[in-house]
C-alpha cells in the first residue's frame, strides 16, 4: 500500500478483518489522520496497538466536543468515559456550536 493511501470502504473492511502487521495498520491510520478522518483512523490505531495516539484522540474529542470521536476512542481503549468526561465534552460541544452533541453528552453524564 502506497504511503498516504486511503483504502476504499470495501478494502477498509477487509483490512480490518484480517491480521495486519502493526506497522501497516499504523501507516493506514496515519493516512486517515493526515486528511482529518479521525474516527476512521481509530480502528487502525487499535489494530496497531497505539494506545498513545488513541489517548491523544480521546483528549482531542474532549477539547473539540466531538461525541463520535470520544465514543470510538473509548471503545478502542476499552475505557468508559466518566460523568466528568461527558460534562467536559458537553461544555466543549456547546462552545463550538455542536448543540446535539452537547445534549447527548449531558444525557450520557447522567447515566454514568
Amino acid at each position: 500500500m502506497a504511503k498516504g493511501f486511503i483504502p476504499d470502504p470495501l478494502k477498509r473492511r477487509h483490512l480490518l478483518e484480517e491480521a495486519l502487521d502493526p506497522a501497516r495498520a499504523g501507516a493506514i491510520a496515519e493516512a486517515y489522520l493526515a486528511v482529518d478522518r479521525t474516527v476512521e483512523a481509530v480502528a487502525f490505531l487499535e489494530k496497531a496497538g497505539n494506545r498513545e495516539r488513541l489517548q491523544a484522540l480521546w483528549d482531542r474529542a474532549l477539547e473539540e466536543g466531538d461525541l463520535f470521536l470520544l465514543r470510538s476512542a473509548s471503545a478502542a481503549l476499552g475505557e468508559e468515559p466518566s460523568a466528568e468526561h461527558w460534562n467536559r465534552l458537553a461544555e466543549a460541544a456547546e462552545a463550538s456550536g455542536k448543540a446535539r452533541y452537547a445534549v447527548e453528552a449531558r444525557r450520557q453524564a447522567q447515566r454514568s
